[in-house]
């Protein structure tokens, strides 16, 4: 059995065919359009959906017939709906087609017929995409389902979520096409419960919060997503969070998901001014807040240099059981980069006491 098509974030390709050889066309994004879904003009969907397309690429390639809809073409003006199975191919091979089994240490924390949980390491991409064909998640669990069946036919691997590439902790995956669909159905509808501990720069001033806003990708910076007021672009999004522990300069806070958007939060916790401290892609690898004595610069650099991420773990994980239909919970510790830095934190603060 194969593993579902890889989603790569490249451009369409405009070169023509020639008049006596056809190329072969990939995939380039294949999915199915999610139940919250407005009404949507298809190009501008695809323009959300794709990191550093341009609309005119999007355009040409519908008047060239590659993209589809429920297994048919459409046109620039088709509105995507709920449910819609949206099928886009380019002309460009991509850089690997094909999944390759690596033997790469996993730490498994659960394991059934039905399903996986794993906690995920700092640097680790979850799914291979473009410049990503190598040491993924996905690449680790396809060797160590493979060898545990003793098959040569690749496992069926049901990527029902994920993290980013530097947060750590737990992810389920899908053994089963009824796990699949069970589970995808409970992260739709938002009754799965994630709660996730991150570190924040400053003093966050209420004990817990809410935060509701709609996401989507920034304007001009593709990679990064940013906060925006309803009915203007990106989706619905909402975070909980309360206080854990204080430092003074810094704050531990545990986020519960609502709604799981790309970077929700991140985004999140910079919109209220707690940028997540050492995320370099929303300016969080800088000193935000403190003193102005070389010797706290020095303090957070060394901090810097135990935690080279942002400090973001996701701790734990609930839903019901796809087989038993129970429910069940997870968690996790936090791993020895961020425990190593709270840890300074509290002697830090200790010693600030002290000397007031």
């Amino acid at each position: 059995m194969s593993i579902n098509p890889t989603i790569l974030n490249q451009d369409f390709e405009d070169e023509e065919l020639g008049a006596e050889e056809e190329q072969e066309r990939h995939i380039l994004l294949d999915l199915i359009v999610d139940r919250g879904q407005e009404p949507l003009r298809v190009d501008k969907f695809l323009i959300t959906k794709l990191a550093g397309i341009t609309r005119n690429k999007v355009q040409q390639a519908i008047d060239d017939e590659n993209i589809e809809v429920n297994g048919k073409v459409v046109k620039q003006n088709y509105k995507v709906k709920p449910l819609d199975h949206l099928v886009a191919y380019t002309f460009r091979a991509p850089e690997s087609t094909e999944i390759i089994p690596e033997n790469i240490p996993l730490t498994i924390e659960y394991e059934d017929e039905e399903l996986l949980i794993i906690n995920k390491p700092y640097n680790m991409v979850v799914h291979p995409g473009h410049g990503n064909y190598s040491g993924t998640l996905v690449n680790a669990l396809s060797f160590y389902l493979q060898h545990e069946k003793e098959s040569s036919d690749l496992p069926r691997i049901g990527l029902v979520h994920r993290i980013d590439k530097d947060t750590t902790g737990l992810l389920a995956i899908a053994k089963t096409e009824k796990a699949i669909n069970l589970l995808s159905e409970q992260f739709k509808d938002h009754t799965v419960d994630r709660k996730y501990y991150a570190l924040v720069w400053g003093d966050v001033a209420e004990e817990s919060g809410t935060i509701d806003t709609y996401i989507g990708r920034h304007l001009r910076l593709r990679k990064i997503f940013d906060v925006y007021e309803e009915g203007e672009v990106g989706k619905h999004a909402i975070t909980h969070y309360r206080v854990i522990e204080r430092f003074n300069y810094v704050t531990l806070v545990e986020c519960q998901l609502e709604t799981g958007r790309t970077h929700q939060i991140r985004v999140h916790m910079k919109h209220i001014g707690h940028t997540l401290f050492n995320d370099k892609t929303y300016g969080g690898d800088r000193i935000l807040k403190g003193t102005v004595f070389a010797k706290y610069k020095q303090f957070v650099e060394n901090c810097f240099d135990l935690l080279p991420r942002q400090a973001l773990h996701a701790k734990t994980l609930g839903f019901i059981h796809p087989g038993t239909g129970e429910k069940i919970h997870f968690e996790s510790e936090l791993p020895s980069d961020m425990q190593q830095v709270l840890e300074r934190w509290r002697v830090y603060t200790k010693a600030k006491k002290l000397m007031d």
